[in-house]
């Protein structure tokens, strides 16, 4: 049988361990807290100090980098980037290849499509279809 972790270096040069999520296999670096109802598909990365709640959805080579958030019943479609410290809300539902900024932060229940860029600091909500609401 095959280690549970991997190690790898970050830009800065430190060591930084990962083991792989028993719900899809990817993989959550130490300090990241992942429920275990939360299913990490193979090839996503979660980062220190991340927090993923109950039911979470994170689709194949995802990058979650630290402090975020992402909440109850979430998903994350794959290849998104979710940046430092933004906050996803329960039931949001993020499409393939979309950027959330640093900061940003996504309604519960919002609808963010395919291909979006959601901007540092941005605060966002959608109705079920995807339009955003007046801020």
């Amino acid at each position: 049988m095959g280690k549970n972790y991997i190690d790898i270096e970050n830009d800065q040069g430190e060591m930084l361990r990962y083991r792989k999520h028993v719900n899809g296999r990817g993989l959550i670096a130490h300090g990241a807290k992942v429920h275990p109802s939360a299913i990490v598909e193979a090839g996503a990365y979660v980062e220190p100090g991340v927090q993923i709640a109950a039911g979470a959805h994170v689709g194949r080579g995802v990058w979650v980098e630290t402090d975020a958030v992402i909440g109850p019943d979430a998903e994350i479609a794959p290849h998104a980037h979710i940046g430092p410290r933004a906050a996803i809300g329960p039931r949001v539902k993020i499409g393939v290849r979309t950027q959330v900024g640093h900061d940003a932060r996504v309604a519960g229940g919002s609808l963010i499509g395919d291909d979006e860029t959601i901007a540092d600091g941005e605060r966002v909500a959608t109705d079920k279809r995807g339009l955003r609401l007046a801020a």
